[in-house]
């Protein structure tokens, strides 16, 4: 039988009890009874008691002598960083099931912590593994978690999440367990039930008909089918009013095709889905908070491989638009794949604002790392908005610059744009790259206000963790998953 914990942050600077779980014991109290605890304390510096009734187990985290921050959103990270650190002591007890937490210092943040810290992706077989997908029933989690009183915010936490949490596991699947069928099954089945929401998938003939031939020619060297995913959800009170759209790149395999990518590390290359990964697990939470916009999210999903079919180097096709594209690089389809994706759900659907979100290029990893997702913006407003909701969620971006005079890199062949500028700049190239194909963002004769804000977010560098945070293990990270849910919901007004 489970028994239940308890999780109490300490603010050391704090008059203010926080909840009593028992006798008049609160975490001040508890952290008093510790060596050394006159002195001051490092924040996330837990201690876990044993024998407290009424639970198994307490664990005290510290806030540190700096909370509350000037800043709110050093606070919130404080906090994140607090809950994270606890849960990671707590999941490695036995017994344990139920998990209470003091959330008051803020409940949003607390949620989002504790459920991101608990996420552990594997396929061992022992103990059984809730990612088995020959499971026949669901495993339950090993802790739950729910604050000492309910709040919205708290509710919205988990949900923001959630959200990511299954943005990792498509990003974690190997590539024979995620293919672009097996992608489209799952993102169906996460949205079935839920109002205002339509997933439509699309295949390799009805791209053909669309003209999609730049995508097309990413699906060539494959065996797997080719799909076109898309998501519709209508929570704005006018169904028929211009929507966002939020476009993610799909390869769910990139080998490099014909330009074949060396084999050391190709193994993550099964996580160059984590755009599509990432933007219909934003759609799931959005939908679920039954946020007021309407959104429509497209996802072109394929394999890049090097078959006998496979486009080669050199090889000039035209795109949805009619532009004609020199593929150089094979090992560069993501922003083939983009490109029509992109003019097909500008042109399609006419949003007010659209956001493409893709693990692009190498460049990226070595600009800003691990720690800042690229954006590349036609909007100051638009770029405001994202560093906003980025910042709120420590989910931080960094703007790169968006500038035509990086055009003659890619310009410079034999058709109108080459899909590869060469080494320097490779991240504003590649954003460059996909600018044409944006239709609306270039103001109408008569108008200076364009139709269309556009901004291209580049995850190469997040979309992995090499080094573990107190509430993020090593391994695929689902960003940036809150940031574009919580830019909608302030978009949205909720």
């Amino acid at each position: 039988m489970s028994s239940s914990a308890y999780i109490l942050p300490y603010n050391p600077k704090s008059t203010v009890k926080g909840p009593e779980v028992a006798n008049g014991v609160d975490a001040s109290t508890l952290w008093s009874l510790t060596p050394g605890s006159d002195k001051p304390s490092k924040a996330a510096t837990t201690r876990t008691f044993y024998n407290t009734p009424p639970s198994k187990v307490t664990t005290v985290t510290c806030l540190g002598d700096a909370f509350p921050a000037k800043n709110v959103q050093e606070k919130r990270e404080i906090v994140r960083r607090a809950i994270g650190n606890a849960v990671k002591d707590l999941k490695g007890y036995d017994g344990l099931g139920e998990v209470v937490v003091d959330a008051s210092a803020d409940p949003q943040a607390a949620a989002v912590a504790a459920n991101l810290a608990l996420y552990k992706f594997t396929l061992k077989t022992s103990p059984p593994s809730p990612f088995n997908p020959n499971l026949t029933e669901p495993i339950p989690a090993k802790l739950t978690f729910k604050p000492f009183e309910a709040s919205k915010e708290w509710d919205r936490g988990v949900l923001y999440a959630e959200a990511q949490n299954l943005a990792r596991t498509l990003m974690e699947y190997p590539a024979n367990m995620m293919t672009p069928t097996i992608f489209t099954d799952r993102v169906k089945k996460e949205f079935e039930g839920i109002p205002n929401t339509q997933v439509i998938i699309r295949d390799e003939a009805w791209a053909a008909e669309k003209n999609m031939n730049v995508f097309l020619s990413v699906t060539h060297g494959t065996s797997e089918p080719a799909k076109f995913l898309e998501i519709h959800y209508k929570g704005a009170s006018d169904k028929s009013a211009a929507p966002l759209a939020f476009v993610g790149k799909g390869i769910t395999f990139d080998s490099g095709g014909i330009s074949l990518k060396p084999g050391a590390g190709m193994k993550d290359m099964r996580a160059d889905m984590g755009g599509a990964a990432t933007v219909v697990s934003s759609a799931l939470a959005i939908s679920k908070l039954q946020l007021p916009v309407n959104l429509v999210v497209t996802c072109p999903l394929t394999e890049n491989m090097p078959g006998p079919s496979a486009t080669k180097p050199g090889d000039i096709v035209y795109a949805m638009n009619g532009k004609s594209v020199e593929v150089d690089n094979t090992d560069a389809e993501g922003r083939l794949v983009l490109s029509d994706a992109i003019y097909y759900t500008s042109t399609e659907y006419k949003p007010h604002t659209l956001i493409d979100v893709a693990t692009l290029t190498g460049a990226m990893v070595i600009a800003l790392g691990e720690v800042f997702s690229g954006v590349f913006a036609t909007s100051d407003e638009l770029w405001n908005d994202l560093h906003a909701a980025g910042e709120f969620e420590h989910d931080r971006f960094w703007r790169m610059p968006l500038d035509d005079e990086y055009g003659p890199q890619i310009h410079s062949s034999n058709a109108d744009l080459q899909n590869t500028g060469g080494r320097p700049a490779g991240s504003a190239t590649a954003a460059l790259f996909l600018k044409p194909f944006a239709e609306g963002i270039e103001p109408k004769e008569g108008s200076d206000t364009p139709v269309m804000k556009w901004a291209h977010l580049d995850i190469a560098g997040t979309m992995d963790a090499t080094r573990p945070s107190p509430y993020q293990e090593k391994g695929m990270t689902g960003r940036p998953v809150r940031a574009l849910v919580e830019f909608v919901r302030r978009l949205s007004n909720a």
